[in-house]
């Protein structure tokens, strides 16, 4: 029975999935005390991670020098065909030089490879020939040698990249671990990005005190009303005593739940309708924090509080819903 296209579609698949995630399984087998020389010769490297490479390699080399950069490496793509004509600057003595071609004989390379020799700066070698220029003109190899390429006709590169790429992360995260690289630093490198939005602090992006109004337990209905729909967000309110310590908060909920139980709500003052020891964040939280906060008992704001200042009680600030899930 002939297979159908889908059938052929999805074995072929199958197959380059297979052959690719077996590529690089066996790099765990191969990890040995070069990958941790590799490591500490980033972690001692008093400039940056210069990192190299030229076709499929170079795609390849510039996301490993992104994902070095995000995670508290310093690290540039230096394109091979264009250090000859000048770019070759970009390497200092201090730098470490990590050079990918998987055959090891990339022409291209040469020019950095000689500059890099000649100057005592050390490099990495990405091969999967050891024995190749790169990797006898390598101060260290890591193997990234694949049984063979993955489609069809076994001649583009793709369990090679795979794991080339692989290899990468390998070391960029072994590099993050050992640098002690948290949440917190995290959000310092990507600060637009949505995951580094939700591991800002959340004094990084609340809105001052005055963004709503802070009233006494005995504001009139009228007060409340006036102050709630004058302020930069609407909707909320929050009761302070004597000593301007936070005891309740007032949003339009608690104002239409009121209304209805009640024939004449004008009479009543702030303290009849706060809801009393609401939910708080310290600014000192990440963002992540207060969205899994509000989510879970499905409310649109919260008041900040300072744990580390004198007064802890007292508000600092609010953080709205509405402000986290668009990023402001």
């Amino acid at each position: 029975m002939n297979m159908t296209q889908n059938q052929k579609i999805i074995q072929v698949a199958k197959e380059v999935l297979q052959i690719e995630s077996e590529s690089v399984l066996a790099l765990v087998q191969r990890l040995d005390e070069s990958f941790c020389k590799a490591v500490k010769m980033i972690l001692d490297c008093r400039g940056k991670v210069v990192v190299t490479g030229i076709g499929k390699s170079g795609h390849i080399g510039r996301k490993i020098s992104s994902t070095f950069s995000s995670t508290g490496t310093a690290s540039v793509f230096l394109h091979p065909a264009e250090s000859s004509h000048g770019d070759l600057g970009v390497i200092s003595k201090n730098d470490l030089v990590i050079a990918i071609s998987y055959g090891g004989e990339a022409a291209e390379l040469n020019s950095i490879i000689h500059f890099s020799n000649r100057y005592d700066i050390k490099i990495i070698g990405l091969t999967g020939k050891p024995e190749s220029t790169l990797g006898k003109s390598a101060n260290l190899v890591l193997n990234i040698s694949v049984s063979k390429e993955a489609g069809p006709l076994s001649l583009a590169p793709t369990s090679s990249s795979t794991a080339t790429l692989a290899m990468g992360d390998a070391l960029a995260m072994a590099v993050l671990d050992q640098r002690g690289f948290d949440t917190n630093n995290f959000a310092e490198f990507h600060p637009s990005g949505s995951l580094g939005m939700r591991l800002r602090k959340i004094k990084d992006m609340m809105k001052g005190e005055d963004a709503i109004p802070f009233l006494q337990p005995n504001t009139s209905m009228k007060e409340i009303l006036t102050k709630m729909t004058s302020h930069s967000v609407r909707g909320a309110a929050g009761i302070v005593d004597q000593n301007k310590d936070l005891v309740g908060i007032i949003t339009d909920g608690d104002i239409r739940r009121f209304l209805e139980k009640n024939d004449k709500p004008f009479e009543a003052k702030a303290e009849d309708i706060m809801t009393k020891n609401p939910k708080t964040i310290d600014a000192h939280e990440a963002v992540e924090k207060a969205l899994q906060l509000m989510e879970k008992n499905k409310i649109q704001v919260l008041i900040v509080q300072d744990s580390k200042s004198a007064h802890p009680r007292r508000p600092v600030g609010m953080i709205a819903y509405q402000d986290l899930l668009s990023g402001k």
